[in-house]
């Protein structure tokens, strides 16, 4: 099973952080991939990716309304959307990801 990693952040880190994670992870669990999602909410860094995870991973998706370091990715394939977006449409970022290791 292919595992994809998020991460999720707003400005106040309350509402969109979790339910963008909420939604992401639901919906890539659905579609039959192993989903971890990495929170950056009002409480602090929440299921925090290991190097492992990351490194296990196809790919990364970032639903984050604010700026974020993303130098631990290097060298992973990396879709960067909006939380908004990724309540609205996370079936899309999962598959944006399927289609960036297609043929790899």
């Amino acid at each position: 099973m292919h595992k994809i990693v998020c991460v999720t952040a707003c400005p106040t880190g309350i509402a969109h952080t979790y339910i963008a994670a909420e939604m992401l992870a639901h919906t890539g669990k659905k579609m039959g991939y192993l989903m971890k999602v990495e929170t950056n909410g009002a409480i602090g860094v929440e299921n925090k990716l290991s190097e492992l995870d990351i490194k296990e991973a196809i790919g990364v998706i970032i639903a984050s309304d604010i700026a974020l370091d993303l130098n631990r990715f290097q060298g992973k394939h990396i879709i960067e959307t909006t939380t908004q977006e990724a309540i609205k449409t996370p079936e899309k970022w999962i598959q944006e990801i399927i289609k960036m290791n297609q043929g790899l």
